[in-house]
């Protein structure tokens, strides 16, 4: 039996997994999980919790061996982030969160220096405040930028880690906004005019691509490390049961909401741009046609603001106590206020009372009021992917740990009037393992990974109700 190790890491927690076939399934066990925090320095600057990232996935792999041999291990994470290294092999600095405000304003200033027009037409990528486009050029005047030699997304620099190998995986380096949507290489006219020294680049390597062995850590010296869709929505999306006809959307629902086609090349049009869509890159050179939404990241700052007072609730008590709740507010999603972290219920009763909504009073109806705004958030962005693409879609698939939430998922529904189907809430791992299995030989293609996955998974069926009139809650907070 063959055992393959899967190494998925969000934005608040990480977690190793290991996954065998048996009887036309796949297994995975849990072996490792843990929760890491952005923090603030005494600069000001928001980091990552690096050391302690790659303490804990080395942790996971050591113990993943208690389940036998392990032939092959993948990682993906979230997108955007990266870590410099210096002439010395080491990081020049702790790698910084997308979330901190160095980037603030970046956006429209690329726009005015290189265009809107000129950069879409290019990478087909989402503007916002995140990219690491943003990130790069908010950085390159910086001392640790100047001494930097390789630039490297956080998978592969976890890579490096393991076995010494500078490369940049392609899924995860498309959501730089420097890779061309078109020839899936990095855009060296672009890079030139946001003036980043194209030096800094490493080649790129495609999912299914043997990236080396583990070397230098001991017991799990000598795994093979190898290329998966390294960006997680990339692995999220290679373990989402689509259905092969070509019909279906998705939802990757966690801290971030990425609602999405699967197309076959990117769509760079005007209207594409305008409905600001990104192109980002999948595995087999598919394409992700996807809008980020802000997603639990609402309900997990608001969580931490109700612990900081001494109420502990978990996400599933308050999506209970929402259901019993009537929909009275809306709140815009995507508006900047509720981008950066703080007490997010006043965030949004501040919304609220400026748009001339009631203010919820409980916690309860603050979730009530985070889940129908995000079903309302998602029914926009599938008209617009629909609009922009040309593909009519019949049903959504919920994949991720948001698909656990029953009422969300009928909300959804409810405001798309499509079929939604939820799970499996583990697409990563299950994405992440089938690239490993299908580069072993052991499983023949994507779609047959995905009919395993089917085939491995418990999927709820939600069917649309009537009742609200979702685009008037809409019109009623624009009004």
């Amino acid at each position: 039996m063959s055992l393959y190790a899967a190494v998925d890491l969000g934005a608040s927690s990480g977690r190793i997994a290991v996954g065998h076939i048996q009887d036309e399934k796949i297994v995975v066990r849990e072996v490792h999980r843990f929760t890491h925090e952005a923090q603030t320095l005494s600069d000001g600057s928001i980091r990552w919790e690096w050391e302690k990232i790659v303490h804990e996935v080395l942790f996971g792999l050591n113990k993943s061996l208690e389940l036998g041999p392990i032939k092959s291990l993948g990682i993906d994470s979230w997108a955007v982030d990266y870590g410099l290294l210096g002439s010395d092999g080491k990081l020049t600095e702790i790698p910084y969160t997308y979330r901190d405000g160095r980037t603030d304003g970046v956006t429209a200033q690329l726009q005015n220096e290189v265009g809107r027009e000129f950069i879409y037409s290019k990478t087909g990528i989402q503007f916002i405040f995140l990219n690491t486009v943003n990130q790069l050029y908010a950085a390159k005047g910086s001392t640790p930028f100047k001494k930097a030699k390789v630039f490297l997304m956080l998978p592969d620099l976890l890579n490096y880690v393991l076995c010494g190998k500078k490369s940049n995986e392609v899924t995860n380096a498309s959501s730089t906004q420097l890779l061309n949507a078109r020839t899936q290489e990095w855009d060296w006219e672009l890079i030139k005019k946001v003036g980043i020294p194209k030096s800094l680049f490493p080649k790129l390597h495609k999912p299914k691509s043997i990236i080396g062995k583990v070397r230098g850590h001991g017991a799990i010296d000598g795994i093979k490390v190898v290329a998966v869709g390294s960006h997680d929505t990339a692995s999220a999306v290679a373990g989402t049961p689509l259905n092969p006809n070509g019909r279906s959307a998705y939802i990757s629902s966690g801290t971030w909401s990425l609602v999405g086609l699967e197309l076959n090349e990117a769509v760079t049009t005007q209207k594409a741009m305008d409905y600001n869509i990104t192109n980002e890159v999948g595995v087999d050179g598919r394409i992700r046609f996807i809008r980020n939404v802000t997603g639990m990241w609402l309900l997990e700052e608001s969580i931490r603001y109700w612990r900081a007072k001494g109420l502990d609730f978990t996400a599933a008590e308050l999506a209970a106590g929402a259901m019993k709740c009537d929909s009275i507010q809306i709140i815009d999603t995507e508006d900047p206020m509720f981008a950066k972290p703080g007490p997010m219920p006043e965030t949004i009763a501040k919304f609220c009372d400026e748009t001339g909504q009631a203010i919820p009073e409980t916690p309860f109806e603050f979730a009530r009021c985070i889940f129908d705004s995000l079903a309302l958030a998602y029914s926009r962005t599938l008209r617009d992917l629909q609009d922009a693409s040309g593909k009519e879609i019949d049903e959504i698939n919920i994949v991720g740990g948001g698909s656990a939430n029953e009422l969300l998922n009928q909300l959804t529904a409810d405001a798309t009037g499509k079929i939604v189907y939820s799970g499996p809430a583990e697409a990563t791992v299950l994405g992440n393992l089938v690239i490993q299995m299908e580069a072993d030989g052991v499983i023949s293609s994507l779609e047959a990974g995905r009919a395993m996955i089917a085939n491995s998974t418990n999927r709820e069926k939600y069917s649309p109700r009537v009742g609200t009139n979702w685009e008037a809650l809409w019109h009623g907070i624009k009004s």
